[in-house]
């Protein structure tokens, strides 16, 4: 029995969730220690070159493709849930090569423009070459970065969501282990950092290659015979490229965001940076609940089960909205303790719970986008919600940034920037979602 299309959906969404959870908490935990060994050994030059222009690069080019992960994840779940077991094998084999070609063809870009794009982002003079020798380095691992992502989001598709936490561990661990290696006993430096990260990534796409392959659904799966099937790949696209392009209109307009807080000094700047390590824990979960969602979605899409898919959606704004109760009653309790855990900093201790407690309120008014545009995703409708996503928070946030901020120049008048824009962006997609369209053809 397919428990996601036939058993307990809570259960169900519960078993999916928590793997999901844990990894994006080990990745974050992984990101955390790699910035501490980089600062504390290999110097702030290199800790500037990993963590600045370079971040927001690797960020946009990370952010898209995984929004074509989503594409294939979300086709895998629709014919998995249908039993369709030849789609299946096609789609498994047509996900594959597109990650070679994209990795390659990301690579060549990556590697040319890397320079002149750094330069457009006005990155120092004295971090310019350690951040143009990092990225040349990162981006010679996009195919295996891209394969392991690809081969996950397969992996999610099917149901299974405890392998890619595995082999997430495994690399999290092994990277600490090569960052620690390279830069500490080493002193490779910069250089050290990123081949870390790109042998990591070579043993997370040789580890989900292999157990892929051992799937039955993905036996016919051979690099030798591997080829695109045009219709699968159009429909991959159709859903992967909207969710991408999202993603890195995400990226863009919070580039803006920090140049608007920036303007208030070093200690709103600092207050920001550590809010924004304390918030990723709303957006954890939020968007764990999201994926999960997308994957329940897409396998009873493709068994005809819509009616599962509705209780699924109110079970899972539930769940999301006790969790982030949850998380507003701890931010508003004990924001001040747990900025206290970065900085004594008196100011910036001020800055930074005033940011907290004006804007953990509003989280209830976010969650309706991530899983509303999760369900709807996973029946294999992408372009409505990146409509609504691009137009409600991207565009409209743009222009308060514009248009309110000059007029009335205080850091509540760019937080209200948020608030405003998930209002608005959650009532479109409450509209899209009760119309029922999403479950047309």
């Amino acid at each position: 029995m397919n428990s996601i299309t036939e058993g307990n959906i809570l259960e169900a969404l519960l078993k999916f969730f928590f793997p999901i959870l844990l990894g994006t908490f080990f990745q974050q935990l992984y990101n955390t220690i790699d910035a501490i060994v980089i600062g504390q050994f290999a110097g702030k030059e290199a800790l500037a070159a990993v963590g600045g222009s370079s971040a927001v690069f690797v960020q946009l080019i990370v952010g898209f493709f995984t929004g074509i992960t989503n594409g294939g994840g979300v086709i895998i779940s629709q014919a998995y849930g249908a039993k369709a077991s030849s789609t299946l094998s096609k789609t498994v084999n047509t996900s594959i090569l597109l990650s070679i070609i994209g990795g390659i063809a990301m690579t060549v870009l990556g590697m040319i423009f890397a320079r002149p794009i750094l330069r457009i982002t006005k990155c120092p003079d004295t971090v310019l070459l350690p951040s143009a020798i990092y990225l040349t380095i990162f981006f010679s691992g996009l195919v295996p970065m891209f394969l392991y992502n690809m081969c996950a989001g397969i992996l999610r598709g099917t149901g299974d969501s405890k392998t890619p936490l595995v082999i997430l561990i495994i690399g999290c661990f092994s990277n600490i282990f090569l960052d620690l290696l390279f830069v500490v006993f080493l002193n490779a430096g910069i250089e050290g950092v990123a081949l870390a990260t790109v042998l990591c990534q070579i043993e997370s796409a040789a580890i989900s290659l292999y157990i892929l392959n051992k799937k039955k659904e993905a036996s016919n799966l051979s690099l030798f015979k591997m080829n695109i099937d045009r219709s699968i790949l159009s429909k991959i696209l159709k859903i992967g490229i909207p969710a991408g392009l999202q993603g890195s209109l995400y990226v863009i307009s919070n580039l803006i965001i920090q140049t608007n807080i920036n303007f208030f000094g070093t200690d709103a700047m600092a207050g920001w940076a550590i809010y924004g390590k304390i918030d990723v824990i709303f957006w954890m979960t939020t968007s764990t609940f999201g994926i999960a969602l997308t994957t329940f979605s897409g396998q009873n899409f493709g068994a005809g089960q819509f009616g599962r898919i509705k209780k699924a959606t109110w079970i899972t704004l539930g769940l999301s909205l006790l969790t982030t109760a949850t998380i507003v009653f701890a931010f508003m309790n004990w924001s001040e303790k747990i900025y206290m855990l970065f900085t004594r900093d008196k100011e910036v201790l001020k800055s930074g719970i005033e940011m907290a407690g004006y804007l953990a309120p509003f989280y209830f008014t976010y969650i309706s986008i991530e899983v509303l545009s999760g369900t709807v995703r996973g029946a294999g409708k992408s372009f409505a919600p990146t409509v609504i996503t691009v137009f409600g928070v991207c565009a409209l946030r743009l222009l308060w940034l514009f248009i309110a901020v000059p007029a009335n120049q205080t850091i509540k008048t760019v937080l209200f920037s948020y608030p405003l824009t998930w209002t608005v962006t959650s009532i479109a997609f409450w509209i899209y979602f009760l119309s029922n369209r999403w479950l047309k053809n």
